[in-house]
């Protein structure tokens, strides 16, 4: 089968959506099948995979995305062979999925990884929330009614769209995750990076990024240190420099530099090993669709500690996997604090969260997706342009 993944932006652009394109495609690819990536960025960009077609584009101040309204020429044939394509983000790629591929009658899925209402307000904070709502409940239902297949990797999010009057059915599959790289992780030696081993060690893995909710994380985090003189915090991740700038800034008015080691960029690789060193993985993210980084934290054996919302609340088990919280720092920081003082429970909630993990299987996961390309290859329906697709055809021939 050959299978089209269209991002808006990929690698070496880190976050959950390229993490889950490279897994998804490599695992695809393991199954015999051969998957293309089309994208938008820098065309001398030398990846390490094979079957990537990045477009040409402006490139976006300095996010990672780039703002096209085409494909290459000879990217647009090659999608218009693929006998599925998924899309992963709804815009742009997903109206060059509708204006190329429909007329094909290539299946259309897509897989909505983002909360864009929170993305909006963490991006555009001088949008109302009422106008970025209205714009979502807009063109959502219509964007889902069009394509063939809608994927949620969550309940809660699945909800979530119902909440913007999408309408179509909706299908619940989860992220998948390479259980088996982070249940056989080897642990870095703790000296290297200056912690002993009766330090008691929280991570972060993930963006650097408003919509993460770090200043409450770091806000929480001190009111423990306060209480807890061998405590450390590991952020592991990267994000836009002044935003690292400003996390920086605030780990210094908080005093407690010297308790939070930040790594910034690393290897996706390494993850499984630094996950395997610490004790607690801490999230104060509302912001999650599905949460992969606290998957892959569940698998190492990591209690959890994190805040109810969308994505968080539909993997972690409260008092059972982990500890969950309102967003209240009290609260937060009073639930982190009696887990770190208690060996035996962390040990216990990671026992219970390696086991909750397991549904989140890679290999079980794409399995899953297959199923619906299969089904979806032999009943896709014929499908009429509409005025918008046309006029965006006729405005990529003028652009040509």
């Amino acid at each position: 089968m050959r299978i089209g993944m269209m991002v808006d932006t990929y690698k070496p652009y880190v976050s959950g959506v390229t993490n889950y394109v490279d897994l998804h495609k490599r695992a695809l690819e393991r199954a015999g099948h051969d998957v293309y990536v089309f994208t938008f960025g820098d065309e001398d960009y030398q990846d390490d995979e094979p079957r990537i077609l990045r477009s040409p584009g402006v490139p976006l101040a300095d996010t990672g995305f780039y703002l096209s309204l085409r494909y290459k020429s000879k990217h647009k044939k090659l999608l218009q062979i693929m006998d599925v394509a998924h899309v992963h983000h709804p815009f742009l790629s997903g109206r060059l999925a509708l204006n190329y591929c429909r007329p094909e009658r290539i299946p259309i899925v897509f897989t909505n990884h983002s909360r864009y209402d929170l993305l909006a307000q963490a991006y555009l904070p001088l949008m109302p929330d009422e106008v970025s709502h209205s714009l979502l409940q807009a063109y959502m239902p219509d964007f889902c009614e069009a394509v063939d297949l809608v994927i949620s990797p969550s309940e809660s999010m699945a909800k979530n769209l119902r909440e913007l009057d999408v309408k179509s059915h909706i299908e619940v599959i989860p992220n998948g995750v390479d259980l088996q790289k982070f249940q056989e992780a080897k642990p870095f030696p703790r000296a290297e990076f200056g912690f002993t081993d009766q330090d008691i060690l929280l991570i972060y893995a993930g963006r650097i990024a408003p919509e993460k909710n770090l200043s409450f994380l770091l806000q929480a985090f001190a009111g423990v240190a306060q209480v807890i003189p061998n405590v450390y915090l590991l952020m592991v991740g990267g994000g836009k420099r002044n935003f690292e700038e400003e996390v920086q800034s605030l780990i210094a008015q908080l005093g407690i530099g010297n308790r939070v080691h930040s790594t910034g960029v690393i290897d996706y690789d390494d993850i499984p090993s630094y996950l395997a060193m610490c004790d607690i993985f801490v999230t104060s993210s509302v912001a999650e669709t599905f949460g992969m980084s606290t998957v892959e934290a569940m698998s190492v054996g990591l209690p959890i500690m994190g805040i109810h919302g969308i994505g968080t609340s539909d993997l972690v088990e409260d008092g059972k996997t982990g500890f969950l919280s309102t967003e209240d720092l009290a609260s937060f920081a009073a639930k982190l604090t009696y887990l770190c003082l208690h060996p035996g429970l962390r040990k216990e909630m990671g026992l219970a969260a390696c086991k909750a993990s397991e549904p989140y299987d890679i290999e079980r996961t794409t399995n899953i997706l297959l199923g619906h390309y299969t089904r979806l290859t032999q009943n896709t329906r014929p499908l009429k342009r509409s005025l918008d697709e046309r006029l965006m055809s006729v405005l990529e021939e003028f652009m040509k």
